[in-house]
Parts: C-alpha cells; structure tokens; sequence
C-alpha cells in the first residue's frame, strides 16, 4: 500500500481488499504457514467431482502439465493484476470448453473479466501448438482430447489446493514461480513496496 499498516489490518485485510505485494515478508510468512497447516478443499468446491483421472495421465503428459503452468506464469508477466482466481476462472472455463468437445458439440464461454479471458486465449494457444506438437513427433505420446481436459481438471484442483481462497491471493502462482528457475525469463515480481 506504500505504507504502514496496523498488524490487525495486515491479518484480516491481507489479499481481501489490500493487494499485497509478493515479496512483502509477512506475506510470505503467511504463505509458508498456510502451506505447513493445509486446508482440504471442501467437497462442494472440488472441480468436477465426478471426473477421475488414469494412474499414469501426469507421468506420461507431465511435459503439457508444465506447459500449462509456464503458460499461466508467462501471461503473469505482461498481467500484474493476474491472481489466482483469475486463474482458475480462466481454467475452469477452458475445461468446459473441453468437455464440451467431447460431446461434439464446440461452445465455448471465455471468462468476462478480461485478465481472465486473456489468460484462456493464452491457454488455448497452448493447447493447439502442444496437440499439433505432439502429432509431428510420433515418438511423444499423442496428445488426447480427453487427456487435456484430465489435465486441465488435475490443474485446477491442485491450483485450488496451493492456493488460499482469498479474492487477491498469488499463491498459487507464486508456486508455480518457484518450479520454473528464473534463466527460463519467469522472473520474481517488481517490489511494490515504497521506502521513505
């Protein structure tokens, strides 16, 4: 906020309606204690409950899991404002959009917040270069319809599982920031923190 708050405000107002930079220490402190202490997801909020996934689905697409994550990070670079919410929503619809292909049918609904609808034409992209990618390649695992929307799914509820819930949180993508080494141009986020 660019400058001090009180410890009540910092605890309760902590990425509800204060957008606390990433390398603010009480946030990361915050951060790594929620990670220590984590809550289940409650079963009403668990992304399509009724879809399971085969044993081997991420050890055999775990290169397009990782795309999907470089993807969200790469996106997070030019979006600032990017959350983990934004995230979700962007991903939640693109399995929809997926789900419904497998039906046959083509309908898609990108998000209406516009970093979110960013994000799932960032994700589609993806999609497409990693299917076309894989067909060119016959020794790579071809890459299913069926398989990305499992992936997608897979990555959603882990995405909810590292992240904390709160409207403005970076949690999550703050995760995936520190599976990506920095030489890859994943670079940590700008201090927003003001010194006198």
């Amino acid at each position: 906020m660019g400058e001090k708050i009180c410890a009540i405000d910092c605890g309760t107002e902590r990425e509800v309606s204060i957008d606390c930079p990433s390398d603010c220490s009480y946030l990361v402190a915050a951060h790594r204690w929620e990670q220590g202490h984590p809550k289940p997801l409650v079963e009403s909020e668990i992304p399509f409950p009724d879809v399971s996934f085969p044993a081997d689905l991420i050890h055999t697409h775990q290169t397009a899991l990782s795309g999907l994550g470089y993807t969200v990070l790469i996106y997070a670079l030019d979006q600032r404002s990017l959350s983990d919410s934004d995230v979700f929503f962007a991903v939640q619809a693109m399995a929809e959009t997926r789900r419904t292909l497998l039906s046959g049918i083509y309908y898609e609904k990108p998000p209406e917040v516009p970093v979110a609808a960013g994000l799932y034409a960032a994700l589609a992209k993806f999609i497409e270069e990693e299917k076309k990618h894989t067909a060119e390649h016959p020794e790579l695992p071809a890459l299913k319809d069926t398989e990305v929307f499992q992936l997608l799914v897979f990555f959603l509820r882990f995405g909810r599982l590292r992240s904390n819930g709160r409207p403005r949180t970076r949690a999550f993508i703050e995760f995936l920031r520190s599976q990506f080494p920095s030489e890859v141009g994943v670079s940590k986020e700008e201090p927003r923190i003001i010194l006198p």
